[in-house]
Order: C-alpha cells, then sequence, then structure tokens
C-alpha cells in the first residue's frame, strides 16, 4: 500500500498520550478539512507491503495507523488483522466519513474517529452510522475553531450520547483554555487535550 510516513515517536493526542507509538501514516484522503495539517499526506507516498510495515514496527507495542484517511486502503484491515495478532495495541484514526463496521471487534483495537466540526467545511461528509458503532474503548474526537464548532460538538454529544470516551481538542492543539473553560462550565464528559508532539518538538513532520 502507499505510505507517506513511518516514524517512532509519543502519541500526540487522544487518550493515549505520551505512550511511545510507531506511526504508519498512508497516503490520500476524501476530505479536505480547512485546518488540515497533514495535507502532504494527500499524494506521493512509497509503495510498502504489510510484511514491510511489520518488520518496521519492530517489537513496539502500539502502533497508529492515521493518514490521510487509512481505511480507503484496502489493504489496512490485513494489517490490522497482522498487527492484533502479534500482539500490538491497534489504534486506527479515521476522519468520521468511512463505515468502520467492518473493523475487528477485538480489545486492542481502539478506534479514534473524529467528527468534523462545521469550521471544518466537511460536516456534510460526515458517516453518522459510526457514532453506534464506537465502543468504550474507543475515542471520538472533536477539533474545535470557534464558538459556532462548540456548540455543534455539544449537540452531537446531546442527539447521540455516544457509548464512548469524547476529546475536545483546539484547532493547532495549542490554545487549551478558552475551550477547556466551556467544557468545565457545561459540565461536559469530555477530555480537553493538547497535541503533545507540537509541544514537545513544534509544528514538524514525523513526530
Amino acid at each position: 500500500m502507499l505510505i507517506s510516513e513511518m516514524f517512532r515517536s509519543l502519541q500526540g493526542e487522544g487518550k493515549l498520550i505520551g505512550v511511545p507509538t510507531v506511526f504508519v501514516r498512508s497516503v490520500g484522503c476524501n476530505l479536505d478539512c480547512s485546518w488540515c495539517d497533514t495535507k502532504y499526506a494527500f499524494s506521493g507516498g512509497e509503495e510498502r507491503s504489510v510484511d514491510e510495515i511489520v518488520s518496521f514496527i519492530g517489537g513496539c507495542r502500539d502502533v497508529c495507523l492515521t493518514g490521510g484517511e487509512p481505511l480507503l486502503r484496502d489493504e489496512m484491515k490485513e494489517l490490522i488483522r497482522r498487527l492484533l495478532s502479534e500482539g500490538h495495541r491497534v489504534s486506527v484514526e479515521t476522519n468520521g466519513s468511512v463505515s468502520i463496521a467492518d473493523l475487528p471487534d477485538h480489545p486492542d483495537l481502539l478506534v479514534s474517529m473524529d467528527i468534523k466540526c462545521p469550521s471544518s467545511g466537511m460536516t456534510d461528509r460526515m458517516h453518522w452510522e459510526n457514532l453506534s458503532l464506537l465502543k468504550p474503548k474507543d475515542q471520538l474526537k472533536f477539533v474545535v475553531a470557534d464558538e459556532a464548532d462548540y456548540g455543534f460538538a455539544k449537540g452531537v454529544l446531546e442527539r447521540h450520547s455516544p457509548d464512548t470516551e469524547v476529546v475536545f481538542s483546539p484547532v493547532g492543539g495549542m490554545d487549551l483554555q478558552p475551550l477547556a473553560e466551556r467544557v468545565l462550565a457545561d459540565g461536559l464528559d469530555a477530555r480537553v487535550l493538547p497535541q503533545l508532539h507540537k509541544i514537545i518538538w513544534g509544528d514538524r513532520r514525523s513526530v
């Protein structure tokens, strides 16, 4: 499959934040969010076999499959099954527009799914049926740019009551205080988290 980059770093987002992880970033995305920080993964890359990817990962327990949109790649499901069979803990970062119904129900598979808020320009592309498929071990993420985004995210939680962990993060991953204060004032059952890799290494690739 076409891979943009593979590297070892700390997980920078979500409930596994800070955990040493190998990242496998596939090429291609079916969305074009206004604030996307990985547009370089929309094209290019190199062909890598499942065996090559598994060899690169080596003994690192945690693996994050990301993009782009990793679930656009048919080979990704084969890679997921292989990694789970070899004892890895796998997280799949998906943008919310592709069905997750065919992903295996496995205790070591974490689905990290976005719902794109209005500022992204991609809200109308969401596959809303996915919300009922998320499990308590998974996570639902909202990237929030402004009051309209926050109100939208809050409304999604009120209407759908997803049975999963919820993470709010500001666009850019750094300006946490306004978002944190809103979540606390409204009593939302959600984590407010930064993008840790940007705090440590700045706005760079492959970290």
